[in-house]
């Protein structure tokens, strides 16, 4: 069979269709946004060809109104397999995934995807786990139902992937003629006894349903249980913390060590002057400043993605829906706002899956508030530098770890109570059924786990080689311009010390001097900025040592609580805009929550001067 030059693949949510995504792809993939709208784009390179693989959006159907929110990925499914997306030529061929153990649930959707009469390959995947507990499909009866090749695959182990290679034009070691059915053009008289439907199928005896999973069924009991539930989510939660500090910190303490013996190194071949003071003192220290916490993000991503693989994070959505509830949003908000502690800006675009208009703006609204990765630097360098190693619950738990679910919790907070005062005034709510799929537990999948881990950190260094890199050449100019008689000026005297003298009026009733208060500014432009700029000012890598002597615990308290809950971030506000196609929801957030954050970070500071003294 020839080779395509574009692939899309489609199925539906939690089949496995990343995992195949994967093992066609390895490492040669990007992400991105479709033309004019705001669902994520994933495609990449099948490894062998020059084939592009589309991966499109995971839906249970292609039926629905376009002008309706709440079916964007439906739509964008629709339009991909049309060829209608601007820039992007119509799939000349499909892999529709399908999970070998929930077939009769799917057929819908792989007659509508059949029926835009492009090559089809139908992928049943997790055959191994139909084995494993005493199912069994006849691939040619579903192949002459469909009247579409049919491939037995285990994405997870890569069985039978080579199949699915072949389809795409990819030349395997395997000599083998490939078991499947000749794809024949459709005709409407099928042969006679040839199954019409998975009833049929199964009647025949050629399909028969997988057993229940036992093993889920009892985590089941205890994960969903209302008290048990809820205590379960507490620990995991907690554990969670616990793993960054004792884990992450000594890493991110060994990569700093050698980050900066690599820069005195480096250093020693700069003559002293203007171009060592930019290089090291500038742009080296505020990338170093950054990078240390590489280790830290890419560990709260693995535990997040566990979760999420492993199917708990479903039943903690549906543990959350109780509480959620009382302040006026729905389980459907969990998983949105829980992404927000990656980043705000996929979690608004995630809230298009919510049906309920006023739940979706609620969601968006209160999303910033909960805690990005980019705030993370500056927490744990505060933490560290304030706050003491001690334990609370022996070596389980330790103060640290319990100051930084503090300010998770503070973010949660606020969320919560702001949901509650949008929906007591501006954004009444109404009520709707919670409903959502609870994939059976499974083991995740350390090859899909570790390139997805190894994508994170190119998009991070890439952030820090890009917006950190021209934010902390800026600062560093700003700090040490004009020049003086061919010296550097000294940070009174420079420009960012006349910005940071304008705005020190309005930071000293919060405990905070001028170099925070520009650190802050560079914030807009990214958040993990604010530790490089400090660096940089401060001339050190060590800026929580630096903050110890300028601001004390009190300054550093309010800080946090400031950082905690401002709006720092015009990706966030630009997305706000595009998601409400208004300026009137972002400039509103803004505000909202500017006055919230100065408000409580000035509380935070009267209190722990007052605690102090």
């Amino acid at each position: 069979m020839p080779g395509f030059r574009t692939v899309a693949i489609i199925g539906p949510p939690n089949v496995g269709k990343s995992t195949v995504f994967n093992r066609l792809t390895g490492l040669r993939q990007k992400v991105g946004n479709y033309s004019g709208v705001t669902v994520e784009q994933h495609e990449g390179q099948i490894k062998g060809t020059r084939t592009r693989l589309l991966d499109l959006p995971g839906v249970w159907s292609l039926e629905g109104d376009e002008s309706d929110l709440t079916s964007e990925d439906q739509c964008i499914a629709v339009r991909a397999l049309r060829g209608e997306i601007e820039g992007q030529a119509r799939p000349e061929a499909v892999l529709l995934i399908l999970d070998a153990t929930q077939l009769h649930r799917q057929m819908t959707l792989a007659r509508q995807v059949i029926a835009h009469h492009l090559p089809t390959l139908v992928v049943v995947n997790m055959t191994d786990v139909l084995a494993a507990r005493e199912g069994y499909l006849d691939p040619l009866s579903l192949a002459q139902t469909l009247n579409s090749p049919v491939a037995m695959v285990s994405a997870g182990t890569g069985s039978g992937m080579d199949a699915v290679r072949r389809f795409v034009g990819v030349k395997t070691a395997s000599t083998k003629t490939p078991l499947l059915p000749v794809m024949q053009p459709r005709v409407e008289q099928r042969q006679i006894g040839c199954p019409r439907s998975m009833s049929e199928i199964e009647n025949q005896g050629l399909y028969r349903r997988p057993l229940p999973s036992e093993w889920s069924r009892r985590i089941d009991r205890v994960a969903l249980h209302p008290i048990f539930g809820p205590a379960l989510f507490f620990i995991i939660t907690l554990g969670v913390f616990q793993t960054v500090f004792r884990v992450a910190a000594p890493a991110s303490a060994l990569f700093q060590r050698l980050l900066n013996a690599f820069g005195f190194w480096f250093g020693g071949f700069i003559p002293a002057g203007i171009m060592h003071s930019l290089v090291i003192g500038g742009l080296w220290t505020g990338v170093v400043s950054v990078l240390t916490f590489l280790p830290l993000i890419l560990l709260l991503f693995l535990v997040i993605a566990l979760l999420e693989d492993s199917g708990y994070m479903a039943r903690a959505a549906v543990i959350a829906d109780r509480t959620m509830y009382r302040f006026g949003l729905s389980g459907r908000s969990f998983l949105p706002l829980l992404s927000a502690y990656a980043c705000a800006v996929p979690a608004i675009m995630a809230t298009r899956t919510i049906s309920s208009r006023r739940d979706r703006l609620t969601t968006i609204l209160v999303a910033p508030f909960m805690t990005c990765s980019a705030r993370l630097p500056l927490y744990t360098m505060i933490i560290a530098a304030f706050i003491p190693d001690r334990p609370v619950v022996g070596q389980f738990l330790g103060l640290r770890a319990c100051a930084m679910m503090g300010l998770y919790a503070i973010g949660m907070v606020a969320a919560l109570i702001t949901s509650r005062l949008l929906h007591m005034s501006l954004l009444r709510k109404d009520d709707a059924a919670f409903a959502i799929e609870l994939p059976e537990f499974r083991l995740p999948l350390w090859r899909s786990l570790g390139i997805n881990l190894l994508d994170r950190a190119r998009i991070f260094v890439k952030q820090v080689g890009t917006i950190i890199l021209v934010t902390s050449l800026a600062v560093w100019v700003l700090a040490n311009f004009p020049v003086h008689h061919g010296q550097l000026s000294p940070i009174g005297q420079s420009y960012i010390g006349s910005i940071g003298n304008a705005m020190e009026p309005a930071l000293r009733p919060l405990g905070l001097d001028r170099n925070v208060g520009v650190a802050l500014l560079t914030a807009f432009a990214a958040r993990e900025t604010v530790v490089s700029t400090l660096g940089t000012l401060y001339q050190t890598p060590q800026v929580g040592i630096a903050l110890r002597g300028s601001i004390g615990l009190a300054g550093a308290l309010s800080l946090l609580v400031f950082f905690a809950l401002a709006m720092q971030c015009t990706s966030t506000l630009a997305t706000v805009k595009r998601e409400t196609n208004s300026w009137r929801w972002p400039l509103f957030q803004f505000a909202y929550m500017s006055t919230v954050a100065y408000t409580m970070a000035w509380i935070t500071f009267r209190l722990s001067t007052w605690l102090l003294h």
